[in-house]
């Protein structure tokens, strides 16, 4: 399969996952303190919004590569 064609699959498959998602939760690690054996650390949780805008965009760069990738040159 060529490269291309590999691509534009991942590239419908995010787009896909964007669109049924809508949104993506990430936690991080902000402060931590450590004193001998106490370990101290504050997470913060955030959501982040995916546009569907980004996923259309995406589905359609996608399908655009997989039909580019599918002809001989």
């Amino acid at each position: 399969m060529n490269p291309l064609r590999i691509l534009g699959l991942i590239l419908i498959f995010a787009g896909l996952l964007a669109l049924a998602l809508g949104h993506v939760s990430v936690t991080s690690s902000t402060h931590q303190i450590k004193i001998g054996p106490v370990e101290l650390a504050v997470k913060e949780k955030r959501d982040i919004e995916l546009p569907v805008w980004a996923g259309i965009g995406a589905i359609v760069v996608g399908g655009v590569l997989v039909v580019l990738g599918g002809r001989k040159r």
